[in-house]
């Protein structure tokens, strides 16, 4: 019996892995490229969509980021990088996020020359009014790049470490996997923790679990982004499910990038069945074309879970926050007192 998405929409949720250039809104990257006089592929809404969202004819992880250069185009001045923190927050919100964590590479918006802090700070700017507008509570996670080099990771673990208590919650390592291991930028995690940050990792997406391998015991990531492939790994899964090592599960996208050939090849179920701490995410809103409430209702469905287990998965989505233990325990009681409406 699958959950109904009414339900799934009313319920609170958590968005941990969630990419600020993959979640514009179409209109809003038609308004800004018109006010910055940047060239689109096409200015037909419907067209211009068609080239953001390349569905699930989408061949690799590689060609599912080629859209990013078109959402990236119109994220270099700081009013673009607020106004699309802000609607992001707002598109959370209204589908009842009430903890969402954006993630983003500042490095990938200097094409007109601003700061790495003036980029944090619009991001910043734009999450705090929404969250003065809308019940949602929200921080920013700085992504290295794999496929950059280890000294540009380095250059943002610091500024990570730097923004830490001011809405900065964690660093991360994002971009092309395959033949750009983790552990080539282990300095850049050393220095994270060595300043009591959090950490996560993109791992085991289109790469195998020595990926997943290297992200935890070289980079000491506290949680994998996606771990598609841990499966492959048992005495790695056991390493895992026993650290309860919380997994960003995105399945839009990891079918979109054949990390999964199917829905029904996913996994998640037998990750949840076994008792891993599995966590549900987006990932990207308009490159994969899903919301939250999406992404709940699909892993309802293909993992066969009911309503105790949705808000099984639900809470450890809450308890996986990089949030202070305090504030954790406050939202996490209001949390289980909506759940039991359910």
């Amino acid at each position: 019996m699958a959950v109904e998405k009414k339900i799934l929409k009313e319920m609170p949720k958590t968005d941990l892995h969630c990419h600020l250039d993959g979640s514009m809104r179409t209109d809003t990257i038609l308004d800004l490229a018109k006010k910055q006089k940047v060239e689109l592929p096409s200015t037909d809404k419907k067209k211009l969509e068609k080239i953001l969202m390349p569905g699930f004819n989408c061949k690799s992880l590689v060609e599912y980021l080629k859209p990013f250069d078109i959402t990236l185009s119109v994220l270099q001045e700081e009013e673009g990088i607020e106004r699309a923190a802000f609607e992001l927050a707002e598109d959370a919100a209204e589908e009842n996020v009430r903890y969402l964590e954006v993630r983003y590479s500042p490095v990938l918006h200097q094409k007109k020359g601003l700061k790495l802090t003036q980029i944090v700070d619009s991001v910043l700017i734009g999450l705090k009014k929404a969250e003065k507008k809308y019940p949602i509570k929200t921080g920013v996670i700085i992504c290295g790049m794999r496929n950059i080099n280890p000294q540009t990771s380095m250059a943002l673990a610091e500024l990570a470490v730097a923004y830490k208590n001011q809405g900065v919650v964690a660093f991360d390592l994002a971009g092309a996997e395959e033949d750009y291991p983790a552990k080539h930028h282990r300095e850049a995690f050393y220095l994270t923790l060595n300043n009591n940050v959090n950490c996560t990792a993109h791992a085991g997406e289109a790469y195998g679990p020595e990926s997943i391998h290297q992200a935890i015991h070289y980079c000491g990531a506290h949680r994998i982004g996606h771990g598609t492939r841990l499966k492959e790994d048992g005495d790695l899964l056991n390493y895992v499910n026993d650290h309860r090592i919380p997994l960003e599960i995105c399945l839009t996208s990891n079918v979109q990038t054949k990390a999964s050939l199917s829905f029904e090849d996913h996994p998640l179920k037998f990750y949840f069945a076994y008792g891993l701490r599995v966590t549900i995410n987006t990932d990207n809103r308009l490159i994969s074309n899903t919301t939250s409430t999406d992404e709940f209702y699909l892993a309802a469905k293909y993992a066969e879970m009911d309503l105790e287990d949705i808000k099984e998965v639900i809470i450890a989505g809450f308890k996986s926050a990089f949030l202070p233990m305090r504030d954790k325990r406050v939202l996490l009681e209001q949390v289980n007192l909506e759940l039991a409406k359910f």
